[in-house]
């Protein structure tokens, strides 16, 4: 593996990073004022203003590896752009690279039909819709995902969904048009992995009930939102199954891939962010008579985050360049290694940053206190990290068998 970034990815790293440092970081106190006043739940003058400049400069839809639709980066390219936009929670919206609708526009790009990409991948490329994925439930463990309740059920041209789904992310957003379900098409099936299906839910169908917005830690993630939403005899068409009946955990498995890794290359970006300010906190400060810097235990804990952030980082590089080289799949063990440890990583270095600011690392002075509960929620997000762990062992045992 070469570890040197190429030019074509040197030059957008140093063009993302302006457009953060000219465009982002100055409107952070813009951000939150604007998200505060009026509907939380409608896009804000800000965001619309930044898309339209990064798209101007070529910065949109980066995500998208192999592709003449998206911006055609590998996963290894598109890495350390992906950690810059990291460093700024809502950043990634600003170049149409942030979750859920990466992943549906990467599902909508593989296994979508002509017709469907039509209606529903051009403007999410555009940015003109916004959109869901619908798969965990209240009523059940969904980190194991072959428990999944929700009934997709073909009743002649058209399938009638019945069920009830939450933390579902994106789905107050009004500008939030599609979801893409996650259900059950053949609940008898022996294999339980056979069961389960993949539809699109134009958000506008009848039958579709927002129940509520969910917080996380109190916060409630405006505009994006997360919602718990019920599904009752909701009818779409038949055209609207995306690859066939039975075929929702392959989906899962292409979708969740780039999806998992795309988190974690913003992790780094936001830990990287959470030393920076520790060391600037550190060096301004003085505690019992010296500076904070040259206290024993925070120059071992910036020594440290530094150590974690860039051990993190190289797995994380190391499993874009399998993805890129032999594919999802075959990269499994990669990805299910960079999702527990760059959480667990950054959760412990936003941790000491905290702790370097005091009480005002609790405040909202500084984007630490919800920058730490986004990546404590990313533990479970995308699967949690029991869940991996057990995959990762099963994988390695396997190699001794």
């Amino acid at each position: 593996m070469n570890f040197d970034y190429s030019p074509k990815t040197q030059d957008l790293i140093a063009r993302v990073t302006a457009f953060m440092d000219e465009h982002v970081y100055p409107n952070e106190a813009r951000h939150a004022r604007e998200v505060a006043e009026g509907n939380r739940w409608a896009p804000i003058p800000l965001m619309e203003e930044l898309k339209e400049k990064a798209r101007a400069q070529g910065l949109w839809n980066l995500f998208l590896p192999h592709s003449d639709v998206g911006g055609g980066l590998t996963n290894l390219e598109y890495a350390p752009v992906c950690e810059v936009m990291g460093r700024v929670l809502w950043a990634s919206e600003a170049f149409n690279c942030s979750a859920p609708d990466t992943g549906n526009m990467e599902v909508l790009e593989r296994y979508g039909t002509p017709e469907q990409k039509a209606r529903w991948l051009r403007p999410l490329l555009d940015g003109k819709i916004r959109s869901c994925f619908a798969m965990t439930e209240p009523g059940v463990a969904s980190s194991d995902a072959t428990n999944i309740e929700c009934a997709i059920v073909r009743d002649g041209d058209e399938y009638v969904i019945n069920g009830r789904k939450w933390w579902s992310s994106g789905a107050v957003d009004e500008r939030c048009a599609v979801f893409i379900l996650m259900g059950k098409t053949d609940p008898a099936n022996p294999d339980r992995h056979r069961q389960q299906s993949m539809i699109i839910v134009p958000r506008d169908t009848p039958g579709v009930k927002i129940l509520r917005a969910l917080k996380v830690f109190g916060y409630d993630d405006a505009p994006h939102g997360h919602a718990e939403i019920a599904f009752e005899n909701v009818r779409v068409p038949a055209a609207n199954l995306l690859l066939g009946e039975g075929r929702g955990f392959e989906i899962a498995q292409g979708r969740l891939g780039p999806g998992r890794i795309h988190h974690c290359m913003r992790t780094i970006g936001m830990a990287e962010r959470a030393l920076e300010l520790m060391c600037r906190r550190s060096l301004s400060r003085v505690a019992f008579g010296k500076k904070l810097a040259e206290q024993t235990v925070t120059m071992e804990r910036i020594a440290e985050s530094r150590i974690l952030i860039d051990q993190a980082r190289l797995l994380v590089l190391r499993a874009a360049h399998m993805m890129d080289t032999v594919g999802n799949k075959a990269a499994a063990k990669e990805i299910g290694m960079i999702k527990v440890a760059a959480p667990t990583m950054a959760c412990k270095v936003i941790d000491w940053a905290i702790q370097a600011h005091g009480a005002a690392g609790v405040s909202d002075d500084f984007p630490l206190a919800y920058d730490y509960a986004q990546v404590r929620t990313l533990r479970f997000a995308d699967g949690p990290d029991e869940v991996h762990r057990n995959q990762i062992a099963k994988l390695e045992l396997a190699r001794y068998r």
